[in-house]
């Protein structure tokens, strides 16, 4: 077996000192140029870090974690991938774990991870409370919220305006003459449960409002098959007064599971039953009919949350930011006959 290669003999490949090798291999203070010229000479020898012997030098773990309720659901994929996008070119490594669905085990999450675990948390909580706020604010690690504005309590976060997109997607069917309103909504005890049911009250209480009926389902979880059985709910206990020409479901999958549920009871989405969803998540953009959707930037609060964190690990942040990532209507056959063309935006 071949000796492994050296940081020595990496530095003298590319023709660099070894402080400007180290640098270019762990993303800190080196140029672009450096950093391509050091990488293709470790790729030619075969040069692979001592990652143990680094994070003993440094008393760093080069581990972020991303912390998320349901590591299935595809909002939560596209924020990991776009959180190891910024991180690795700065040697660090996502490790996915689950929060659970409380505040209690979340709480409990946080605190064994800043046992030494991770440099570093994004975190996603489903629930929150005074006492998941509190641990997060003490930790002994930086840690990001992605979900809802924490800045009162001097902690880095991410959030997205659901109330707003919701608002959105109501104004949409009235606009396309819907006058037959429900929501479809998760569990109102979850972060975004309360923030789309707040949006959705707001939107049949503003002025100009004239839908001729409003409905509500609280669904018991933010899936598909949870969706199906409240929007067959609402179907059925709405049939005998006319039907509703319209479902507003709080995510892309209550969404799906809305429109099994019109296809069940026989009506046709969109001709019927227009549906919106929220997420724009890929299975809603290939579904058919493809799904109505608010987008809520879930790359984008990944990519910012991670430029937070980084700031927070690195030492480079001064004082607590929040960022806010605007909602996005994406108008799709679900609300809109098939030659539409998919993907407009309204």
């Amino acid at each position: 077996m071949a000796p492994r290669a050296t940081l020595n003999e990496v530095a003298e490949r590319a023709g660099v000192s070894l402080a400007s090798t180290s640098r270019a291999l762990h993303g800190s203070g080196a140029s672009k140029s450096m950093v391509e010229r050091v990488r293709a000479a470790a790729d030619e020898l075969g040069y692979s870090p001592d990652a143990v012997g680094r994070s003993l030098r440094m008393r760093r773990t080069f581990q972020i974690a991303f912390a998320v309720a349901d590591i299935g659901n595809q909002v939560y994929v596209e924020m990991m991938s776009a959180i190891h996008s910024v991180i690795a070119p700065y040697g660090y490594r996502v490790v996915v774990t689950t929060t659970g669905d409380t505040a209690e085990s979340t709480t409990d999450l946080v605190r064994s991870l800043a046992n030494g675990m991770v440099d570093g948390i994004v975190l996603s909580p489903l629930r929150m409370s005074e006492e998941l706020v509190r641990e997060i604010h003490e930790s002994a690690v930086p840690v990001v919220v992605i979900g809802r504005s924490l800045g009162a309590h001097g902690i880095d976060s991410v959030s997205t305006d659901s109330a707003g997109g919701i608002g959105q997607a109501v104004t949409h069917l009235l606009d396309i003459g819907r006058r037959r309103i429900a929501f479809l909504n998760g569990p109102l005890d979850t972060t975004p449960g309360e923030a789309r049911q707040r949006g959705f009250d707001a939107a049949v209480a503003a002025p100009g409002f004239d839908a001729e009926h409003v409905d509500v389902e609280i669904a018991q979880d933010f899936t598909v098959a949870a969706g199906l059985a409240a929007a067959r709910t609402l179907i059925e206990r709405n049939a005998a007064s006319g039907g509703l020409d319209a479902i507003v479901a709080a995510n892309d999958l209550l969404a799906i599971g809305a429109m099994h549920a019109a296809r069940q009871s026989g009506l046709d989405v969109p001709t019927d039953l227009a549906v919106t969803g929220m997420d724009d998540t890929e299975i809603g953009r290939v579904f058919y009919p493809s799904l109505t959707s608010v987008s809520l930037g879930s790359a984008e609060r990944g990519r910012r949350a991670a430029q937070l964190l980084l700031g927070l690990v690195e030492g480079t942040a001064q004082e607590t930011r929040h960022v806010d990532v605007g909602p996005t209507l994406l108008v799709r056959e679900s609300t809109r006959p098939t030659d539409v063309l998919d993907g407009e935006k309204s």
